[in-house]
């Protein structure tokens, strides 16, 4: 064990954790192999079993502990109310009939060994869950999460995710510890208490408090009212007997219900990215490489059962609700892993005295089953993506560089930037200041798609009142640039900011996209050439009187309008009170 004499025993540890997790996913990474597959392997190999680098695991897992909180945070800010109703049937029908057979399947297998029933339905709700995290990073990785086999793979996540509050509160009945009808109730009783009270504070006193902490202005404020929030919900449900993991994922949908919902992801995304990074090593240092090696053809056959089973029940369940054949066999490859939601609930089990299989070694078993399909799932998933994609001409989208159809698009078509679905070769607009205003009413007039980003709290309110959408947040935030479509934009406005906001708005869009044409304004001819002379700016409109005739020439002609229909878009615009006047 290497050992600083002067620091903590936790700072110790996280140090090493952190050093080797950053190694090798850095090297996992390079092999075209996602980061969380990386943390897995390094976990491993300074764990116990491995080095022994860290042989303290507690220490670790408390760590552990707020990454799964800020996981399933985040994922909850995600996994919105909103876009839970949209899928409503997809998720209801095809998530009840996954879970449910995936658990009756593996239980009535489990129970056949002789295993009470208890242990073996809690065998089954393990199997039944998938790894939300990786599979999400993978359609992430291949834009395809709103592709058909991503929203069949996302419907059947959700549906996952919110069962595992059913799943959490029935561990206790299935451990023995709620045994008469009261219990029951009490346990049902307050489940539902949980859910309406969600369901209120989300809809009312919470997107209230945020929009008003996020009038202040004050970046450090706002992060410390969204982590109040998680850890808040968190602590509250704990004080009901319910996990804390859980807390935070119905903190996140509280918190999803916000106009602000994107810029509070922003801005825990670095937190999460870095404690759960943490989770996931310390699930890697879980393994017991011995046991692996001791006992290696029965994990490979566990694993290749767990995969039949999964892609059977999955496959099923998207076929259930009308989806394409193809659909559905990528779907289940997609889906055939165990996710990190089974170590909350296994967790859970251990409390109440509840082990996979009921066996001895049950825990360790599950760990090595879990782990090898968590490493080789994005491969699986990938393969299953490139198989709908071979399958489905649906799948392939616009390719760039071609001229923009103007038919293509029309404004009550106009994508919602709240919803966060990828757009192909539109417009962002950085800020919503006079200029902006009369740019987007241009971009409509000629049915070009668009995406505006905003912190101000007035712009908000005044897209607001005129039908439009904002998307709240820093586009400085990684998060905030992939769901304003940075990488697949054809052009990038910022022309109501000051030179130096234009600068570091133009370095972040030429990281995401090399290709993106960038068209800001500047009041000082000066300014203009310094931020024209590096070559970050395209183009910089300087003229006070022509403004905005050219930023508008400009923005539409990227997008090959023709010249008639261009004046024609620029005069209606000029001329009408679809924006408020700005002194010149």
């Amino acid at each position: 064990m290497l050992l600083a004499a002067s620091a903590p025993p936790l700072f110790t540890e996280l140090a090493i954790l952190l050093v080797a997790g950053t190694l090798i996913a850095f090297v996992s990474t390079r092999l075209g192999v996602v980061p969380i597959v990386g943390f897995l392997a390094a976990g491993t190999i300074i764990g116990p079993s491995g080095t022994g680098l860290i042989s303290d695991i507690d220490l670790v897992n408390q760590s552990a502990d707020i990454g799964v909180m800020l996981l399933l945070f985040t994922l909850g800010i995600e996994f919105s109310l909103e876009r839970v109703r949209r899928l409503a049937s997809l998720f209801l029908v095809g998530g009840a009939v996954q879970v449910g057979l995936t658990t009756g399947i593996v239980a009535g297998v489990v129970a056949a060994f002789g295993v009470d029933w208890r242990t073996a339905v809690f065998t089954g709700l393990l199997v039944s869950l998938s790894s939300t995290a990786i599979v999400l990073k993978v359609l992430a990785e291949r834009r395809a999460t709103t592709s058909p086999v991503g929203n069949v793979s996302v419907a059947l996540l959700i549906f996952q995710d919110l069962a595992i509050v059913a799943m959490v509160l029935a561990v206790p009945l299935l451990g023995g510890e709620i045994t008469g009808p009261a219990d029951v109730l009490i346990a049902f009783a307050k489940a539902a208490g949980i859910v309406v009270a969600v369901i209120v504070v989300a809809r009312t006193l919470v997107p209230a408090v945020l929009r008003y902490v996020s009038r202040i202005q004050s970046a450090e404020v706002f992060l410390l009212t969204v982590l109040a929030i998680c850890f808040g919900t968190a602590y509250a449900t704990s004080l009901l007997d319910v996990s804390i993991s859980l807390g935070a994922f119905l903190a996140g949908l509280m918190v999803s219900e916000s106009r602000v919902a994107a810029r509070a992801l922003g801005e825990v995304m670095p937190l999460q990215i870095l404690f759960s990074a943490t989770f996931f090593v310390s699930i890697g240092m879980l393994l017991d490489v011995g046991y692996l090696v001791r006992n290696l053809p029965l994990v490979i056959g566990l694993a290749v059962a767990v995969v039949v089973v999964k892609m059977l029940a999955t496959a099923t369940a998207a076929l259930v609700v009308r989806q394409r054949r193809a659909v559905a066999i990528s779907g289940a490859i997609v889906l055939a892993q165990i996710g990190e939601f089974s170590f909350v609930l296994e967790r859970a089990g251990q409390d109440v005295g509840l082990v996979p299989a009921g066996l001895a070694d049950g825990t360790d078993a599950f760990i090595a089953v879990t782990v090898l399909l968590m490493a080789f799932s994005p491969f699986g998933a990938r393969w299953g993506q490139s198989f709908a994609a071979r399958s489905d001409a649906d799948l392939s989208g616009g390719r760039r560089g071609r001229p923009y159809d103007s038919n293509a698009v029309r404004p009550s078509e106009q994508q919602d930037p709240g919803s966060y679905e990828p757009l192909q070769d539109h417009a962002v607009v950085n800020g919503f200041g006079p200029r902006a205003q009369r740019i987007v009413s241009a971009l409509e007039l000629a049915h070009i798609p668009y995406t505006i980003v905003s912190l101000d709290p007035e712009a908000q309110r005044w897209a607001a009142s005129t039908g439009r959408r904002v998307l709240v947040g820093d586009v400085s935030r990684h998060v905030i640039a992939e769901r304003a479509g940075l990488r697949d934009a054809r052009i990038a406005l910022s022309v109501d900011s000051p030179p130096s906001a234009v600068e570091q708005f133009a370095r972040i869009a030429r990281e995401h996209n090399p290709d993106i044409a960038v068209l800001a304004w500047a009041a000082d001819p000066a300014d203009a050439a310094d931020l024209e002379r590096d070559g970050l700016v395209d183009h910089v409109v300087a003229e006070r009187q022509a403004a905005h005739d050219a930023l508008i020439a400009h923005a539409l002609g990227h997008f090959e309008l023709p010249e008639p229909d261009t004046e024609a878009v620029t005069h209606a615009v000029l001329h009408s009170e679809l924006s408020p006047d700005e002194d010149s």
